[in-house]
Order: structure tokens, then sequence, then C-alpha cells
């Protein structure tokens, strides 16, 4: 439920092509849908620009597919990360439009028709043992409603590579820049562009990268200024960072 949505239904009530006791039965469920195992929120969207995602791992594919047709037959996007196939496969038989993105181990269910796109990211990563993490952000900052670029595999083992696409990421409102082993990348991004930069730590390197510790630091120790950090593997968290500040760049147009 979008507040858009919520106030269509209340003009409706006060126009009378809505009765009271439809209206009645429409809302009940809000703002949140309670299913044993899960409360599945459909305020989320109305409270803060987004509705709820399902974080999969640790569900069975059975919850998983319930909590996917709870948020579906609120008209809301149906999103889920860290999906296994198995857990698709549950989702697919009750919303038979799924997608499944296998390199981010995503499931998108979206019945709301092309939208607008209206802001401009992108997302950077080091290396392509990054491409998990930087394809769940790039495909959530689409399903949110912006265009994204993508630029992989140019970390600073080789800058040249970075140096080629440099004139593109100064054209972008927000940069979410993956990284693992050193987590370099970050900081030499800032140090070249003007958007603000969301630094994603991945658990990719070797054994003293500590499962991405050493990239974290690395990046919260950044000698650029600008830049925010995220959870290590948190492609999702910087996706909905990056959109928070399209949305609010958007809105002060």
């Amino acid at each position: 439920m979008d507040r858009k949505r919520l106030e269509e239904q209340l003009r409706a009530v006060r126009d009378h092509r809505l009765t009271v006791e439809e209206a009645a039965e429409h809302l009940q469920d809000l703002p949140f849908k309670d299913l044993g195992f899960a409360r599945v929120d459909h305020h989320r969207e109305l409270r803060r620009g987004l509705p709820e995602v399902i974080y999969c791992a640790g569900k069975t594919a059975d919850q998983v597919a319930a909590i996917a047709a709870e948020i579906a037959a609120a008209g809301d996007l149906v999103v889920g990360t860290r999906a296994s196939r198995e857990q698709f496969q549950a989702v697919a038989r009750v919303l038979p439009h799924a997608l499944y993105h296998d390199i981010p181990h995503m499931f998108i269910a979206d019945s709301r028709g092309q939208a607008t796109r209206y802001g401009l990211a992108a997302v950077v990563s080091a290396g392509t043992s990054d491409l998990p993490v930087a394809e769940e952000a790039a495909l959530m900052l689409e399903v949110c409603g912006h265009n994204v670029y993508r630029f992989y595999d140019v970390g600073v083992a080789g800058l040249h590579r970075l140096l080629d696409v440099v004139a593109d990421l100064r054209r972008c409102q927000v940069v979410v820049v993956v990284a693992g082993m050193d987590g370099a990348l970050a900081a030499v991004v800032a140090g070249m562009v003007s958007a603000p930069i969301i630094a994603v730590p991945t658990s990719v390197g070797y054994g003293a990268s500590f499962g991405g510790l050493a990239a974290l630091l690395a990046m919260l120790n950044a000698c650029s200024s600008g830049v925010g950090v995220v959870n290590i593997d948190n492609g999702f968290g910087a996706a909905v960072l990056a959109h928070s500040i399209l949305a609010m760049a958007a809105s002060a147009r």
C-alpha cells in the first residue's frame, strides 16, 4: 500500500464510488498481516517509499511463497533476496510472472507496468567475483525506478580500466562501489567524482581478508571524503540507500 493508492481509496469513499464496507474490506489487513510465522508489513511503502523485501535465507520455500503471495495480493512489488532455486520455484507456483536472477540469487514479481525512470546511478565492481553483490544492488535500483550504469571488473589492479569509465561515472547522481580484497576501489572512485559514494565490502578474498572485514575497515578508513559504507555483501542495503538519495533529489526539483 503506497500513499497514492491510499488517497485514491479515500477519495472513492468521499465520492461514493466505494462504500465504507468495501473500503474496510480493503483496509482490514493493514498495517500488517499475521501469517503465523511472519507479520507482513503492508505499510512499509507508505512509510519508507518501498514495500517490504523478503530476505529468503533461513526461510522454507513454503514460507517464502506465502509471504510473496501476501505482498502481491496487496498490489505491491515483490522482491526476494538471497533466494535459492527451490524457494523461487515455490514462489513461481503462486506468482507465475515472477522472474529469477541467477547471479544475485534474487526473484522479482512486478505487476506495476513500466515505470518512468528518474534517477541515474552507477554500480561499480572491482572484480568479476564481486558480481553477485553488485547485481543485487543494480537490480534493486532498477526496480526502484532508476537508470543504472554497470561498470564491472574495473579494480585498482588495472587502474586504466577505471579511467576509461570516469567520464560516465561523473554523470551519475550516486555511485555504488563494490569491492573485496583490499577494498581500495571505493576511495579511488571517491577521489574522482563528486557524487555520493556508497561502498560495499564483499567477502571475496584470501585468508587475511577475514571474509570481507579487511575491505570493510579499509573503506571506513578511506582517505577520500564522502564515502558511506554498508555491511559486508549488502548490495541490497546499498541500493536502498542510493534510492533514498535519488528520491530526495527528485522531490527537491
